[in-house]
């Protein structure tokens, strides 16, 4: 399954009249985030706070956005916004970056902590990676980062990635009828 992940509006149209019924939106103003959100009425959509521009990095945020737009989803890399998120009824991904064995390590017990319902391993052609979080989390996995060719995106669901996330919108288009 692919989960578009949204940079610039020529995306959000074209997403718009997808047959997709999830998405993330990215890079963005919080002045746009009103309009965003009704061009994808249809959608379940999950707002990746820690990339909205005009919003802090706290709590507050997260009550703030739940009030205003009440999406479906925040993702963060914070755990205090993923665990106000969750207490508040959203859907949650936490997004981690494993670098290393000791990011691996360090996510591992970040993920334990803060019980989202998803986790996002970037990069997301890391297939081993994928593979350890998901056995030692079980949580669903879902691959981001750096993936931008066909083959990537089967490679990561392969070895158990739930979705991918990309902002490539070919590969949208490529799996929209395999969701």
């Amino acid at each position: 399954m692919i989960l578009p992940a949204v940079r610039d509006f020529k995306d959000i149209e074209k997403l718009s009249k997808s047959n997709y019924k999830q998405c993330v939106i990215l890079d963005t103003h919080i002045g746009h985030l009103g309009n965003i959100l009704a061009m994808l009425k249809d959608k379940q959509v999950f707002i990746h706070l820690d990339l909205i521009k005009g919003l802090s990095g706290e709590e507050a945020a997260v009550e703030y956005i739940f009030q205003k737009y009440k999406p479906y989803g925040i993702i963060s890399t914070k755990t205090k916004i993923i665990k106000r998120a969750s207490q508040l009824g959203v859907k949650t991904i936490l997004r981690v970056f494993i670098i290393d064995s000791s990011a691996l390590k360090r996510s591992i017990g970040i993920i334990e902590q803060c019980d989202a319902d998803y986790v996002e391993v970037l990069p997301g052609i890391a297939s081993k990676v994928i593979q350890e979080v998901r056995q030692k989390t079980g949580k669903p996995i879902i691959a981001g980062g750096l993936i931008d060719q066909e083959e990537e995106v089967e490679q990561a669901l392969a070895h158990g990635a739930f979705a991918v996330t990309t902002s490539r919108r070919e590969l949208w288009e490529k799996f929209e009828f395999r969701n």
